[in-house]
């Protein structure tokens, strides 16, 4: 049993920055995959980038290619989401999840554990 949460979401201007924090506790974390996950209103959640359970192997989104880094501190259990040049379009709620996978993957199918999700908006 793991549980996720969320936190740095934020109002920023399109260009800015802001790191997302995915703090997790319960048992063996550091043997789980995390993804990011987001949804905006009317659209369906989407996979932005994920990171294996030990943190080789990374995964990202072609719309956030080149802006956002995934990254994880085992000693802190916690896995982060440094998102920069943010668009419009980056707008939505944001979730981590957890895999029992060693790779990771963006399909929210074989992600058992969701936390409650951070908001981000963008604009000016």
């Amino acid at each position: 049993q793991l549980q996720l949460v969320e936190s740095g979401g934020d109002l920023v201007q399109p260009g800015g920055s802001l790191r997302l924090s995915c703090a997790i506790s319960g048992v063996l974390v550091d043997y789980y995959a995390i993804g990011w996950f987001r949804q905006a209103p009317g659209k369906e959640r989407e996979g932005v980038s994920c990171i294996s359970s030990h943190g080789s192997n990374t995964e990202y989104a072609d719309s956030v290619k080149g802006r956002f880094t995934i990254s994880r501190d085992s000693a802190k259990s916690t896995v982060y989401l440094q998102m920069t040049n943010l668009k419009p379009e980056d707008a939505a709620i944001y979730y981590c999840a957890a895999s029992n996978r060693y790779m990771c993957s963006m399909d929210a199918s074989l992600h058992t554990y969701w936390g409650q999700g951070t908001q981000v908006s963008v604009s000016s």
